[in-house]
């Protein structure tokens, strides 16, 4: 973010708050890296995964909890769906059985040609 805000003839970022947003993560990460130092000696080990940076949390999860109500949905709706579904079924139905169809009477054409 830095570098893509950043002027190219005065290196600096001309957008106060992108400027802001910048030396805030700059002063997080700094203040992180120096509370590690500080807190690891040589018999720990330098890797903590469970450390996180202040303001950048957990993405949310995008399933509702168990104890949310479920969304409602007009029967109407859900009746004319399966019904649309029903008919493009049939309609499938309907052209897979002229494609066997089909099949079938050219194999015969093809037996019928190798006798």
């Amino acid at each position: 973010m830095k570098r893509a805000y950043t002027n190219k003839k005065s290196g600096q970022i001309d957008d106060g708050f992108v400027r802001k947003v910048v030396t805030l993560v700059q002063t997080q990460v700094q203040d992180e890296v120096s509370q590690l130092q500080t807190e690891d000696d040589a018999s720990t080990a330098s890797t903590n995964l469970s450390r996180r940076l202040v303001g950048l949390g957990r993405r949310t999860r995008s399933v509702p909890p168990s104890s949310a109500p479920p969304p409602f949905v007009d029967s109407e709706v859900l009746t004319a769906q399966l019904n649309d579904k029903d008919d493009r079924i049939s309609l499938l139905e309907t052209r897979m059985a002229a494609q066997q169809a089909g099949y079938e009477a050219q194999r015969r054409l093809n037996q019928q040609i190798m006798e």
